[in-house]
């Protein structure tokens, strides 16, 4: 393990953001990940602890993009506070889509009630934000979207296709029986 001075930069994210609650503690690191994801700069070391070799690279005069946003919204997979809720309920409508799709797998991974925001992503012109969006809606959605979610079983896209089915398992499961 890097001394406390290091960030590891080869880490995995799972690995760099544990060692980072570690440092900063969990509230810390969740504030400062929806700080990150809401376009607010959390400084070059925060940076490279959420975001690796890669955040490097930036820091380094490579253009940033999106990037940060989808760091700060993967790391809510790891840490938490609810202070990161409306973070990730506007990241839903961000217009890069892999902070759509990151956003959507939080809202999974944190049960978060945000159904309604989901819906229309199911037809968004990216099919990973699609399918993460009817994976999300069988942890948090209505039975009414689960009829939204059914549309998907005839995607174009074989992966959305599995999420839609996947997802309609999930509703059906927490229903405690099948999703007609």
């Amino acid at each position: 393990m890097p001394d406390d001075q290091t960030v590891p930069l080869d880490a995995s994210p799972g690995d760099r953001i544990a060692l980072a609650v570690q440092r900063f503690g969990e509230h810390d690191v969740a504030d400062r990940a929806a700080a990150l994801l809401s376009g607010s700069n959390e400084g070059e070391e925060f940076l490279l602890w959420l975001g690796g070799q890669h955040a490097q690279g930036i820091l380094d005069g490579a253009p940033a993009l999106y990037w940060p946003e989808v760091w700060g919204a993967r790391t809510l997979l790891y840490a938490w506070d609810e202070v990161a809720v409306p973070a990730i309920r506007a990241g839903l409508s961000n217009q890069a889509w892999r902070v759509r799709e990151m956003c959507c797998r939080v809202v999974a991974a944190r049960e978060l009630p945000f159904g309604p925001e989901l819906v229309p992503l199911l037809v968004d012109p990216v099919a990973r934000v699609r399918g993460n969006a009817a994976r999300a809606l069988g942890f948090v959605g209505e039975q009414a979207q689960a009829d939204q979610v059914r549309k998907l079983l005839t995607d174009p896209e074989l992966d959305v296709r599995k999420q839609a089915g996947a997802a309609l398992k999930q509703f059906a499961a927490r229903r405690g029986a099948p999703v007609a």
